[in-house]
């Protein structure tokens, strides 16, 4: 009864998820009808296990959520966003549309810009673009997805996503972790999906599709409440604070738009590797600091000074570019809660999920998976990540039930941590892209497309390409190791 009680309450949490019910209300219960099927006691596991395992999430994460939301709304309030994204296009031109869409989402997200921010701000872009090259509007939700949530998200030594974070306490890791492997990982990506969306605007070409239609817009898709509650689960932003704040109509110089961005990388590679190294935090052992270590808080704490550097930066150089700074800055704030919170909330079901006895014979059964820990690591976050259409939900929940046993097994067989990072974060970046991923309906919403029209492109893009870079990356790590 205790497995079948986990599949229950897996299937009630995707299905309501998927017709638009709240995560705040699905994931506690779902959570509590697995662990009535499994005869556990109902509000002990509420209120000890669920709400214990999501404070635990928010402590460690929630100044990411934060800082990364409101260093994306100035950016897109002081015009740097569309500034970099406009000098890409002029740089590349009209010919290499899809080129110039997916290079400015990728330099806008490796910078620390919130994806849904991206998003509401490449794709009234892309649409100018692609009609004016004749190139199908169908293309554009994949050209975004390439650019903001792939390789940048997942593989790319250093990005400050969520993501790239959670892996980093549990594996004692930095945002650099195996940096070599994710650059081959990053390469295969971005190259497939190129050679992709390439190869279907040639073939668009030769039937004389042409543009199409125009979408319904940004505005009908930030206030449509369905692709809200989708939307939260999937990244750290809440559209409905998008049009809050005040924009400003004066663009910055491609200097001042795109120097907060260097900041991030640049802040975040010498915390990382010089900075945290160099300093005593010894005293991070006594009980008042948590009992804790440097190895399990350095990679948070570097990607929050990147951030709260860039957000100074920002403000340095957009300062009259920021008429209403004030209202910006609550707008980010308020952004990142609701995404927050309801990551937790599906890291507080799994903690649930993780707690029942029966959930050992699916312990026994990842672990078993043939080909070794790094094989079964990536079908473990492939899997969760799947089922919860989140990336950062699923590999939190995997390496909750998972990460001391995968640590367990590096140190007896010599898998560097790094590599496990690696592996588990780009595990969790390919199949959460699955047609209830709300990142994939906001940003068809926001183009105006079906998934009939463009979710096969978005599947080649999104997910074929990241299980290329998965494999490869699996198989260097194990004939190389880390590097």
């Amino acid at each position: 009864m205790g497995l079948l009680g986990i599949l229950v309450g897996l299937a009630l949490l995707i299905w309501l998820a998927f017709r638009g019910w709240s995560v705040l209300l699905l994931a506690p219960a779902a959570a509590l009808v697995a662990a009535a099927f499994g005869g556990e006691p109902l509000l002990a596991n509420w209120t000890q296990v669920f709400m214990g395992s999501a404070a635990r999430f928010l402590a460690q994460f929630f100044p990411l959520f934060l800082l990364g939301a409101v260093f994306g709304k100035l950016m897109e309030d002081c015009g740097a966003v569309t500034a970099v994204a406009e000098f890409m296009t002029r740089t590349l031109g009209e010919r290499r549309v899809v080129l110039a869409v997916v290079l400015a989402g990728a330099l806008i997200t490796y910078g620390g810009v919130s994806l849904f921010v991206a998003f509401f701000v490449l794709a009234p872009m892309a649409q100018m673009l692609f009609r004016a090259a004749a190139v199908p509007r169908r293309l554009m939700p994949a050209a975004i997805i390439l650019g903001t949530s792939t390789f940048t998200m997942s593989a790319l030594p250093g990005t400050p996503s969520i993501q790239n974070a959670i892996p980093m306490p549990f594996f004692g890791t930095t945002p650099f972790a195996a940096p070599g492997l994710g650059i081959v990982a990053s390469i295969i990506m971005l190259g497939f999906g190129l050679w992709w969306l390439h190869r279907a605007e040639a073939a668009a070409r030769r039937k004389g599709e042409g543009f199409g239609t125009d979408g319904i817009g940004v505005d009908a898709a930030a206030s449509d409440e369905r692709v809200r509650e989708r939307a939260t689960t999937a990244r750290e932003f809440d559209p409905a604070e998008i049009n809050r704040g005040q924009r400003s109509e004066v663009l910055p110089s491609i200097v001042a738009a795109g120097s907060p961005l260097v900041v991030v990388v640049m802040v975040n590679l010498l915390m990382s590797l010089v900075v945290l190294r160099r300093l005593d935090f010894s005293f991070l052992a006594e009980e008042r600091w948590g009992g804790t270590s440097l190895p399990a808080v350095a990679g948070v704490w570097s990607v929050v000074v990147a951030l709260a550097a860039a957000i100074a930066a920002v403000i340095v150089l957009n300062w009259r570019r920021l008429p209403a700074l004030r209202e910006s800055m609550d707008a980010g704030a308020n952004a990142s809660v609701l995404p927050a919170v309801s990551v937790a909330s599906l890291v507080g079901f799994g903690a649930v999920i993780a707690a029942l006895p029966a959930f050992a014979a699916v312990r026994d059964w990842v672990l078993a998976i043939e080909g070794g820990p790094l094989v079964s690591l990536a079908v473990a976050t492939n899997v969760l990540a799947a089922l919860t259409g989140s990336a950062s939900g699923g590999l939190t929940i995997a390496l909750d039930a998972l990460g001391d046993t995968y640590m367990k097994i590096a140190s007896a067989t010599g898998i560097a941590p790094a590599l496990m990072h690696r592996v588990a974060v780009i595990g969790s970046g390919t199949l959460d892209i699955l047609p209830h991923n709300g990142a994939v309906v906001t940003l068809l919403a926001i183009c105006g497309a079906s998934h009939r029209e463009s979710y096969f492109d978005i599947v080649m893009v999104g997910i074929v390409g990241a299980i290329l870079a998965l494999a490869a990356v699996i198989v260097l790590g194990t004939m190389f190791g880390s590097f």
